[in-house]
């Protein structure tokens, strides 16, 4: 009898502490996970398979059918003051860009980076993580503002713009490349896009040699102007083109529909008002602009072959599973350059060549942008909607599922620190910090909801504003316009006159969001000097 109690306690001894052994093991969390933040720069937003387009991303594609799509993802119409509200968490003009990195003599239009916002390479240096930055910097050009200078541990790339591919093209825009803050030679063969993810994977490999966690901001210069990539990428392409964009708008929003993220509800939205028929064109310019788009779609190829790279050195060190990939663009695709773009440099040579410097246009910016409105520096969506792919193995069980929460380049410094387990500081150069303006989607990665505030938008006068599914959208010296987005995202059917208290309300809140956070009446540096004046 004695034995039996004994063995019994023995066994309610073992057996409970191999139930705290497992809820411990249930509350112990997985390691911190590796975070890349890819962007494209002037990327359309049906430019890659996955979102609708017919250009070969089968890399990008498979992050999205191994992760999650967001379908209502914005940006802020323009490239460096997407970079501040990305890398800060706060809307551009409280990072210090309100316009671009012109010096205007007012904080929230300085041109850099403020001493009150964070960065989230410093945010996540102290929890334990290696800041890697590639590519494109451009919020801050001046020597003293650059990457190493906001909590990154390593840089490769431009300080200032981009606007080259080829170390022609680089001479000619008088850019140049740095290793950290030490200027170095272009490759006389290299091509921007490779050259810029030789380093990636070098740093990368770097990293895992020092077993810590790493947050790689990988800044494309690709697809922005000028048109210029490889030979054998152009000729993939060279005859996909020629029926124009009209039927490219057509078949994308048509296969929009086919892969389920346009719903019935949309609508392809009117040819933009400036755009003209392909059916119009000469067959001179159809042939000068099927080339263009062309080496468009070229450029646009080398990013996803660039991914796959890196896809394959994240096996190889055995981080695939638990690196956090989330892939964007800056802002909508551009129109610069008028209806058929513009040409510049060596007039003799095929655009294309690195001596040459070209744009594609208004007329195939209005089509990679499919089924939107407008295009880049417009708040219209086809100015500031992105694709945001998000693909994390050990941590979204969600596979090629669309997440159709509204989300905004301001959430990913919260979503960064949340992965990190890092703190955001209250304090930088001895001041108080800005408040995040943005909201982490961590829970939403896993199909949770999360509260979303209204989103405002600025940019050249520019403005909108979206709460839940209404959006207020006024042009430059244009009176506001309302949207449903719900019913009709391509904002084909203005609201105004049907709601005018809506307006009202949403107008309201945007004056009060413009005078807290600084904004000027365009043009900015005029406003920025008439205050400056005004001033004892």
């Amino acid at each position: 009898m004695l034995r039996s109690l004994f063995l019994g306690a023995i066994c309610c001894c073992l057996l409970g502490q191999i139930a705290v052994a497992q809820e411990t093991a249930q509350k112990k969390s997985p390691p911190r996970p590796n975070i890349i933040i890819m962007m494209a720069d002037d990327l359309g937003f049906s430019d890659i398979g996955c979102y609708g387009g017919e250009i070969e991303t089968p890399n990008l594609d498979a992050l999205a059918a191994g992760g999650i799509r967001f379908t209502q993802f914005y940006n802020t119409a323009r490239c460096c003051p997407t970079r501040a509200a990305l890398l800060t968490g706060l809307y551009q003009h409280q990072a210090g860009i309100g316009h671009m990195v012109g010096d205007y003599g007012v904080p929230a239009y300085q041109g850099y980076l403020r001493e009150q916002s964070v960065t989230i390479a410093e945010a996540l240096r102290p929890a334990g993580y290696n800041t890697l930055a590639v590519g494109k910097w451009h919020v801050g050009s001046q020597k003293g503002k650059w990457p190493l200078d906001r909590g990154f541990d390593k840089f490769f790339g431009t300080p200032s713009g981009g606007g080259f591919y080829f170390k022609e093209s680089l001479d000619f825009r008088k850019l140049f490349v740095t290793l950290g803050n030490d200027e170095v030679p272009f490759p006389d063969e290299a091509y921007c896009t490779d050259l810029f993810t030789d380093y990636a994977l070098k740093f990368i490999d770097e990293s895992t040699e020092q077993e810590k966690p790493f947050f790689l901001y990988f800044a494309h210069i690709a697809p922005h102007w000028p048109l210029q990539a490889k030979p054998e990428d152009i000729d993939k392409y060279r005859e996909k083109y020629t029926a124009g964009w009209d039927a490219m708008r057509k078949a994308r929003f048509a296969k929009q529909r086919e892969i389920g993220l346009a719903d019935e509800a949309w609508q392809l939205s009117r040819r933009d008002m400036m755009s003209k028929p392909w059916n119009e064109m000469s067959a001179e310019q159809q042939e000068d602009l099927a080339l263009r788009m062309a080496v468009y779609a070229a450029q646009v190829d080398s990013i996803d072959q660039n991914v796959g790279r890196l896809v394959e050195k994240l096996k190889a060190n055995g981080a695939w599973e638990n690196t956090v990939f989330m892939f964007l663009s800056d802002n909508g695709c551009s129109a610069e350059g008028g209806l058929t773009g513009f040409r510049r440099g060596n007039q003799a040579a095929e655009i294309g060549t690195p001596t040459t410097y070209a744009s594609a246009g208004l007329g195939w910016a209005n089509a990679c942008d499919t089924p939107l409105r407008k295009f880049k520096m417009s708040t219209h969506e086809g100015g500031i909607a992105t694709p945001l792919v998000v693909h994390w193995p050990a941590g979204i069980s969600r596979r090629g599922e669309w997440e159709k929460q509204v989300g905004h380049v301001i959430d990913l410094m919260p979503t960064c620190l949340e992965l990190a387990e890092a703190k955001y500081p209250e304090t930088r150069a001895e001041q108080p910090t800005f408040p995040l303006a943005g909201k982490s989607l961590v829970s939403a990665f896993e199909g949770g909801t999360f509260s979303r505030d209204p989103i405002f938008w600025e940019h050249e006068g520019n403005r909108a504003v979206r709460a839940g599914d209404f959006k207020l959208v006024g042009p430059r010296g244009r009176p506001w316009q309302l949207y449903n987005l719900s019913l009709d995202r391509s904002e084909t059917n203005n609201l105004a006159d049907d709601h005018p208290e809506k307006v009202r309300t949403l107008a309201a809140a945007w004056d009060s969001w413009a005078q807290e956070v600084g904004v000027l009446p365009w043009p900015a540096r005029q406003a920025a000097q008439r205050l400056n004046q005004s001033q004892p």
